[in-house]
């Protein structure tokens, strides 16, 4: 398949998870692929293994953004595809919270995500597609998610204002709200694989359709936001979570 061929995409956050799972589908749709990473080794290494290009940035400082804005531009033109995905999670009751948390969250999910397109809109082509990782806590209201969701939250508003302020030139601005996902999150805040399962066995329980996402499944629907075949779809949040929002 190359729908999307000589198409430029921009995944920030691409050295694992869904934005490395989305990099892989896109280039096999036929795009130019770039996607961006605060550690430069590891965000070398999953481009090289993608076959795609990589820029270090850290989403959360704006001349960070700045700097992967103006390397893009000369480097590749415009922008067809942007998928603004880097994001941190964090749990902790409200009484419980700290400002470091907070702002740990919200500099990389909402601020550093509302600056990558403020600062990316110049170079978006016209008709270009905007995909934003929300997430289905957005549409919860689970205890000790206070600050994620209230930043994906307030993701999803932008995301609405976005595509009303760029629909004169067609560029469209949609969401994606994936649920439990199966990444590699967990292990890397130092959990073993045994208390991984029974943390997934617990949250499987919750969903309808009994089963965990994958990366792979976001990303195939990032690609169908980002193809002629979603041309008329825009300001729309798709939430991707088995049900569990209904449950």
């Amino acid at each position: 398949m190359d729908n999307l061929k000589n198409k430029v995409a921009v995944i920030t956050g691409g050295n694992s998870g869904i934005g490395y799972a989305t990099a892989k589908q896109l280039k096999e749709q036929g795009a130019t692929v770039i996607i961006t990473g605060r550690r430069k080794e590891a965000i070398e290494a999953a481009a090289s293994e993608l076959g795609v290009h990589a820029i270090v940035a850290d989403q959360s400082r704006i001349s960070d953004i700045e700097n992967l804005v103006s390397k893009v531009k000369e480097d590749f033109g415009q922008v067809d595809i942007l998928f603004i995905n880097a994001g941190i999670a964090g749990l902790g009751t409200i009484e419980q919270a700290t400002e470091t948390l907070y702002d740990d969250i919200m500099n990389i999910n909402l601020k550093g995500a509302y600056f990558t397109l403020s600062r990316f809109i110049p170079i978006l082509k016209d008709s270009a597609s905007v995909v934003f990782l929300s997430s289905n806590t957005a549409s919860m209201s689970g205890a000790g998610s206070s600050i994620y969701s209230s930043g994906k939250t307030a993701l999803n508003a932008v995301m609405k204002i976005a595509a009303v302020e760029l629909a004169p030139r067609k560029i469209r601005v949609n969401s994606v709200s994936p649920g439990p996902t199966e990444t590699e999150v967990m292990k890397k805040v130092g959990l073993d694989e045994a208390t991984v399962k029974s943390i997934m066995d617990v949250v499987v329980d919750k969903i309808p359709l009994k089963q965990m996402g994958s990366s792979e499944d976001v990303a195939k629907m990032v690609s169908h936001l980002s193809s002629d075949a979603s041309k008329f779809i825009t300001g729309a949040d798709f939430i991707m979570d088995g049900g569990m929002v209904l449950a």
